[in-house]
């Protein structure tokens, strides 16, 4: 069994104290322990109006980066020491960048801003900079959708920096194995992983026994079609023959020729759509974006 740093015991003990020294009703209290593994800490902050999280000394830029992501108007609760016990305070994120944990212990964040619904799509110059060309939000937006993700999803993504960031924030309770070919790759989605501070992020440089035996088993693999496409569908079909993908591709004979591939590896239940998204100019002319082809698949 997993030793954890915090147990039943100690998170009931911390709720009764912030219970005995707040205001704030515990029925609408999310409860995150950011010492264990894959928990993300800003993309729950972002969707809750209430955290209650437990972290470990040596945290020490924890605050700096909520700041950082937009969240310097969030207000903490916490004490002084590891536990439950003494005086209260409370401060904004913005006032506290300049200072870490130093002690093993439990604090509330409270977001007024918090939005409750998932974030579809968010913009690309949001993004590390580097060497990937991000799909287009709304594109993106659609795929997301095609994922069918909830928050204990384990996601493969092959080729999708973008949209691996966007699903590893909606399955705080999930995996997702994110598959970069291309070493400057990789750099760029390690660096979207510390800038968004996403825990839930495993990143890989192939498919296959090796590099991922050890992770979870996806539930749902999206891809960009490439030359290695079917050697992908084939050692995931063989992991989990009822996994479902969502493909993506520009080439429509790749999309044409993509039912007949599918049904070698038992995915017979296919959808094949394409998506054209145009945007309107500061000119007044109306500009046409890559128009791709995404499919859906399922045995």
């Amino acid at each position: 069994m997993e030793n954890k740093l915090f147990t039943n015991t100690h998170i009931l003990s911390w709720l009764q104290y912030f219970s005995d020294n707040t205001d704030i009703d515990l029925e609408h209290v999310k409860i995150l322990d950011i010492t264990r593994k894959n928990k993300n800490l800003i993309p729950t902050v972002e969707s809750h109006r209430c955290v209650l999280v437990f972290t470990e000394a040596g945290n020490m830029d924890i605050f700096y980066k909520m700041w950082d992501m937009g969240l310097g108007d969030c207000e903490v609760i916490y004490n002084e020491g590891s536990e439950p016990a003494g005086p209260i305070k409370r401060d904004k994120v913005c006032d506290m960048i300049d200072r870490g944990i130093n002690a093993s212990a439990g604090m509330i964040v409270l977001n007024p801003n918090a939005r409750s619904t998932i974030k579809f799509g968010m913009d690309n110059n949001m993004f590390a900079s580097g060497s990937v060309k991000y799909v287009g939000s709304e594109i993106r937006s659609v795929l997301l959708s095609k994922m069918k993700i909830h928050e204990s999803k384990n996601l493969c993504v092959i080729s999708g920096e973008s949209i691996a960031v966007e699903a590893a924030m909606m399955c705080g309770e999930g995996t997702v194995i994110a598959v970069e070919y291309r070493e400057q790759d990789r750099e760029t989605m390690e660096e979207n992983v510390h800038q968004f501070g996403l825990h839930n992020v495993s990143i890989v440089d192939h498919v296959g026994e090796d590099t991922m035996k050890d992770l979870p088993v996806p539930d749902t693999t999206m891809l960009v079609a490439s030359a290695s496409l079917e050697q992908e569908l084939a050692y995931l079909t063989g992991v989990n023959p009822a996994m479902e993908f969502v493909i993506y591709t520009l080439d429509f004979r790749t999309a044409a020729s993509m039912r007949d591939i599918l049904a070698k590896y038992g995915l017979t239940d296919v959808t094949v759509i394409q998506i054209s998204v145009s945007k309107l100019k500061s000119s007044g002319v109306f500009e046409n974006q890559p128009a791709p082809w995404v499919i859906s698949a399922k045995s």
